[in-house]
C-alpha cells in the first residue's frame, strides 16, 4: 500500500493504518484487538509517541527516531510501566511497519498501555502491551493554517501542574486536559487552544510548544509544566544556525498579543504560524519572516536536504 492509497482510505472509515505491530506480531489493523476491560481504556494508563517519516532522495526516513523511542520508554518508567520490548525492538518495529505498508511518508504512533487483568484502580496487576501503527497525515491544522496562520483562543482549562499529573510523561490520561481545550476551541471556530498554567503564564497549545518573536529575538516558553518537546529542541538548533538570539521566558498571554510573530511546534504541527490569539492579530496577521525561515529550514532537515543534521534521520531502507 502506498501512502497515497492510505490517504484515500481515510474519511468516514476512520484511520486506515494497514499493517500494524501489535504485541510483537505484524497483523492487519482490524486484527489488533484490545480487551474492552483494558486498564488503559478505563483509567488512561498508557503512554505514546508521535513520530514522522519524511520522503527523501534516499527513500523514507524517520526523524529523530531514537529520541522519540527514548521518551516513550521514559514516559512508561514515570508511570511504573515496564516496557516488555527493548529499545532496539521498538525502533525496528517502527521501521518495519513503514516497510510493510510501503509508505514514503507517514505519521507513526507507538503506544504502550496496560491491558485487561484487573479493573481496580491499581495498574500493577495488569499486563503491559505495545502497538505501533502508521498512516498518512498531512498538515495537522490544515494547509490554510500553514499559508495564513492558525487562529488560537485561550482555553478556560489550565494545563495540569506537575504535582497533579506527570507532565514529563506523554501519558494518555494527561490528554483529557488537551482534548477538552481543543474541542472547545474548535467548537468556537478556532484552530487551536492556548493553555495557561496555574499561575496564568503561557504553557502550550493542546499538543504544541509555543515560540514568539519580538524585535528579532526568539523567545521560547519555558517547559516547567509541559512535555520536553523534540521539535522544540530542533527549533533551538535551527535558531543557533540562524544566529538568532534566544531567550527562555515565562510569558503571559498579553505578551503574545503584542509579539511580532508567534508560532507553534510539534511533530504533528511541525512549524505552524499563528495569525491571531483571542481575536487579536499577531503582527501583520500572517506568517512572519522569521517563522517562514525557521519552517523552511526545518523542512530541509527532515527531508534530508541539510547534511549537517543527517544523523537525525533513520533511513527506512
Amino acid at each position: 500500500m502506498t501512502v497515497q492509497t492510505a490517504a484515500k482510505q481515510g474519511g468516514d472509515k476512520g484511520i486506515q493504518a494497514g499493517i500494524v505491530w501489535f504485541n510483537g506480531q505484524f497483523v492487519p489493523q482490524e486484527e489488533a484487538r484490545v480487551s474492552v476491560l483494558a486498564h488503559a481504556l478505563h483509567y488512561g494508563s498508557s503512554v505514546f509517541e508521535g513520530v514522522r517519516a519524511y520522503r527523501t532522495e534516499r527513500g523514507p526516513a524517520v526523524f529523530r527516531l531514537k529520541e522519540h523511542t527514548e521518551r516513550l520508554i521514559h514516559s512508561a518508567h514515570i508511570l511504573r510501566m515496564p516496557v516488555p520490548y527493548a529499545f532496539e525492538e521498538i525502533n525496528e518495529a517502527i521501521l518495519e511497519v513503514i516497510r510493510r505498508n510501503g509508505y514514503e511518508e507517514c505519521y507513526i504512533r507507538p503506544l504502550v498501555f496496560r491491558g485487561g487483568q484487573s479493573l481496580g484502580v491499581n495498574p500493577l496487576p495488569c499486563p503491559v502491551e505495545a502497538m505501533v501503527a502508521a498512516w498518512y497525515w498531512g498538515a495537522y491544522l490544515g494547509e490554510e493554517a500553514i499559508e495564513q496562520g492558525a487562529k488560537l483562543v485561550t482555553s478556560s482549562w489550565i494545563r495540569s501542574p506537575g504535582n497533579v499529573m506527570p507532565t514529563k510523561s506523554k501519558a494518555g490520561g494527561n490528554y483529557v486536559n488537551s482534548s477538552l481545550a481543543k474541542a472547545d476551541a474548535v467548537s468556537a471556530g478556532f484552530d487551536e487552544a492556548l493553555l495557561l498554567d496555574a499561575q496564568g503564564y503561557v504553557a502550550e497549545g493542546s499538543g504544541e510548544n509555543i515560540f514568539f518573536v519580538r524585535h528579532g529575538v526568539l523567545h521560547v516558553i519555558a517547559h516547567s509544566v509541559t512535555l520536553t518537546g523534540i521539535t522544540r529542541d530542533t527549533i533551538l538548533h535551527i535558531a543557533r544556525d540562524m544566529n538568532l538570539e534566544v531567550r527562555t521566558v515565562m510569558a503571559t498571554r498579553d505578551e503574545l498579543y503584542t509579539a511580532d510573530e508567534v508560532f507553534m511546534t510539534g511533530t504533528a504541527a511541525e512549524v505552524t504560524p499563528i495569525s491571531s490569539i483571542d481575536f487579536r492579530a499577531i503582527g501583520k496577521g500572517t506568517a512572519g519572516e522569521i517563522t517562514k525561515e525557521i519552517r523552511a529550514r526545518y523542512l530541509e532537515i527532515v527531508t534530508g536536504k541539510n547534511p549537517r543534521y543527517d544523523h537525525w534521520l533513520t533511513y527506512v531502507r
